[in-house]
């Protein structure tokens, strides 16, 4: 009797120990983001921008099913934000051969209209596959042996507020003060007497 009831016992707690709510598989909001193995296993770059980071995500062709073996792949040099052209440069320090890369960006970072992107390997357009994420694009191409300049061009990348806000600004200012001086109800407070 004593082993039926442990038994029973044992049946209830097994179930009660691996039970998944559906509000943390369905729910993007459960948890901070979502990960999969790109970004758990890949190589990243930091962008610090009005004290928020962005992680971007990059890798090559095998970069994850050949971890720990004798391959040669890229060594990425440098990636930065070029604001006038609004794109991500990227400069490569070694290409050892014709290789797949992938980079993964945060739609924050770098955005194009209808997700129409344009990437140029040494200056020469080249195609590239899209893939996209509740809010990121990974964009795969390829690069040729002894490439060392990639850019990722976008309609808008961070930070937004650029040479455009200061100009707007500055051209509401003159406009204002030159409401000010020409309209009667300035010209009370803009008289020099």
């Amino acid at each position: 009797m004593i082993r039926y009831v442990m038994l029973f016992s044992l049946l209830l707690m097994i179930p009660a120990s691996s039970l998944a709510f559906a509000e943390h598989i369905f729910n993007p909001d459960a948890y901070a983001q979502y990960l999969d193995i790109s970004q758990l296993e890949s190589e990243k770059v930091t962008f610090a921008f009005d004290e928020k980071s962005y992680d971007i995500y990059y890798g090559y062709r095998g970069s994850l099913d050949s971890m720990g073996s004798d391959e040669l792949y890229p060594v990425l040099s440098s990636m930065n934000i070029n604001e006038e052209r609004k794109s991500i440069e990227i400069i490569m320090e070694d290409v050892p051969e014709k290789t797949d890369f992938w980079v993964r960006t945060p739609e924050d970072v770098l955005y194009a209209e209808g997700e129409q992107f344009k990437v140029l390997v040494d200056g020469v357009d080249t195609g590239y596959d899209l893939m996209k994420f509740p809010n990121d694009y990974v964009i795969g191409f390829i690069i040729s042996e002894d490439a060392q300049k990639i850019e990722i061009i976008g309609t808008r990348v961070i930070p937004e507020f650029g040479t455009y806000a200061i100009l707007i600004l500055g051209i509401s200012i003159m406009g204002l003060v030159y409401f000010v001086r020409n309209s009667f109800l300035g010209s009370p407070w803009t008289r020099i007497n």
